[in-house]
């Protein structure tokens, strides 16, 4: 028989087609288009808006929004507000626009489910904020819009749970690398924010989409770096105690433009303005700012380009830290869209070029030129702000070509995320995700039991009995159970206490007292309880505190009776959940 016949060659061929990593690696490549597509369309909607509001288009905002009379700055952003509060007010169940917070959300928690719906309307409010000169960045939508169009792809082509995180992290990473022309970055920003599996079921189709994203925005834009830098050299290793200091302050800055987006949110609860007024007025005021300071608006690239360059002044670097954070803080806590990578990098450039500028007066012979720790401030602030210091080290080595200082940046960026840590618990997207209750604290088979509801656990092998039942039925009733416990519920269900024979005591077995002892008299009242709708983690942790085996769950609305929840079947299905949760991760 012949090694390679027609026949087993087309067996082969066959069994290829059907393999599940060759179908993945296929749609990586499909995804990877849709990314890459989503990047182009939404620089362009970017461009078309502002050339709508402003007359002419492309990143040098603040050079052209010279050429207006100031009363042209300060309504265009308030326009911009008025249509995306429109927007929220009647095509948005939401009232907000969503983000990457979202799609970290949706992977964790929803499978890698994601409305596409949302995720136009994510793009048009966007699209809006930034062209109409609110304060943001490009870069969140894009991965939103892009992690949109992979959820739908997999939700048309039916694929499991699995498969769709996969898919999902595929959107991300073509949106990153997309965005930012850094195919190494947007890999590596999909697996260490969203998906968390590094297994290479699930990397190899995350590389191919993120290549693919890459080459679409190569095509279209050019293959340019986003920030051409003067060559640096570290002048030398007494430098790094400097780079430290700054990644510390990098930290504080970061700490201080997230919780100025929170405060900013938590003023419009207490003012209680209308969902659709706030981005009206959040526009009016970021122009207020832009009229003097056109540089806070729109992405700011312009201005960050002037820092690396060392073309501000000390006073205009630390000026444009407060103003920048004001202005992006009112842009994104009062419902405009965009993201906040930009702005971060913004802050990064300012800090470093401010500290630069210090440093290089105390020890010339030392510094490197502030340039260079505008570079480094852009890593630290940023990697502190989204929490992701290994790909943050990676967008800004690939946005600006510069390797001699990714050292230094390596450090701020690490110290600053740690500090950031320490002090604030997480980053501005596990703050999003906690101010909405979500908790994704924990390991992936945390996040599983998280999804899972005690009711899909519970059973049903309860026995009930009526408070005013008597003795023998209540040792009939204990013995119809195999765990030798029985609930007391009234006429309507609603649970009263639970029975166990320790609790009868010597009426177990003396029966001089039967026909005057009821089920309510010898029951244990108020038993602890768990709801049928908490999670499997709060299930372990009640199960653990209470020490108990067997625990009634009731409806908290109604307090009746609906299941048991027995230990040994809530440690099963975290075993379960362990076990799938590695098959997934294998290799």
């Amino acid at each position: 028989m012949a090694l390679f016949s027609p026949q087993a060659l087309t067996d082969r061929i066959r069994d290829l087609a059907r393999n599940e990593q060759i179908i993945l690696s296929a749609l990586a490549v499909a995804v990877g288009l849709l990314g890459g597509g989503a990047a182009i369309g939404f620089r362009e909607a970017i461009e078309w808006v502002q050339f709508v509001f402003y007359g002419f288009d492309g990143e040098l905002f603040h050079s052209m929004a010279a050429d207006h009379p100031w009363w042209w700055i300060l309504l265009a952003p308030a326009g911009g507000g008025v249509l995306v509060g429109l927007i929220l007010r009647f095509f948005s169940p939401e009232k907000r626009p969503l983000g990457v917070a979202d799609v970290i959300e949706a992977s964790a928690l929803h499978g890698g489910r994601m409305s596409l719906n949302a995720g136009l309307r994510g793009f048009v409010i966007s699209a809006i904020t930034i062209g109409s000169g609110g304060s943001a960045g490009r870069e969140g939508p894009v991965v939103h819009f892009a992690a949109a169009l992979a959820a739908k792809t997999a939700r048309v082509l039916h694929l499991d749970r699995s498969l769709g995180q996969t898919l999902l992290g595929c959107g991300v990473a073509a949106g990153v690398a997309a965005s930012f022309n850094a195919p190494i970055a947007g890999v590596f920003f999909a697996l260490e924010v969203v998906t968390g599996n590094y297994a290479l079921r699930a990397f190899a189709p995350v590389v191919i989409a993120s290549v693919t994203g890459t080459i679409v925005s190569r095509a279209y834009f050019g293959d340019y770096p986003a920030f051409i830098l003067p060559p640096h050299e570290i002048g030398s290793f007494w430098e790094f105690p400097a780079f430290a200091m700054l990644g510390v302050l990098s930290a504080v800055v970061a700490m201080a433009f997230v919780w100025s987006i929170d405060a900013v949110q938590r003023t419009h609860k207490r003012l209680d303005l209308p969902i659709w007024a706030r981005p009206a007025m959040a526009g009016l005021l970021v122009g207020a700012i832009g009229v003097t300071f056109p540089q806070v608006m729109g992405v700011g690239y312009e201005a960050t380009d002037e820092a690396l360059n060392e073309e501000l002044a000390l006073h205009m670097l630390i000026l444009l830290i407060v103003l920048k954070t004001a202005a992006t803080a009112i842009t994104l806590g009062s419902g405009m869209g965009g993201g906040v990578f930009s702005p971060s990098l913004f802050l990064g450039a300012m800090l470093g070029g401010a500290f630069g500028v210090v440093a290089t007066g105390f020890f010339p012979h030392l510094s490197s030129g502030h340039g260079a720790y505008t570079l480094v401030g852009m890593g630290a602030v940023a990697g502190a702000v989204l929490g992701a210091p290994i790909s943050t080290i990676l967008i800004v080595f690939e946005m600006t070509g510069d390797y001699a200082l990714t050292i230094a940046v390596m450090i701020a960026t690490v110290i600053a995320s740690q500090v950031m840590l320490q002090v604030f618990g997480r980053g501005f997207f596990g703050f999003q995700l906690a101010a909405r209750g979500v908790n994704l604290a924990g390991g992936r088979e945390s996040r599983v039991l998280r999804q899972t509801k005690i009711k899909t656990v519970m059973k049903q092998d309860f026995v009930t009995l009526q408070p005013s039942a008597r003795l023998p039925e209540v040792r009939r009733a204990l013995t119809q159970t195999s765990y030798a416990e029985v609930f007391v519920v009234d006429e309507e269900g609603i649970l009263v206490g639970t029975l166990t024979l320790l609790d009868l005591a010597d009426d177990a077995f003396d029966r001089s007292h039967d026909d005057q002892v009821r089920a309510i008299d010898v029951c244990r009242r108020d038993p602890p309880t768990a709801d049928q709708d908490d999670d499997l983690e709060e299930a372990m942790w009640f199960l653990e505190r209470c020490g108990e085996e067997h625990v009634a769950v009731v409806d908290e609305a109604s307090g009746k009776l609906v299941g048991v929840l027995h230990e040994r079947d809530v440690l099963s299905a975290y075993h379960h959940t362990v076990l799938e949760t590695r098959k997934e991760e294998r290799i």
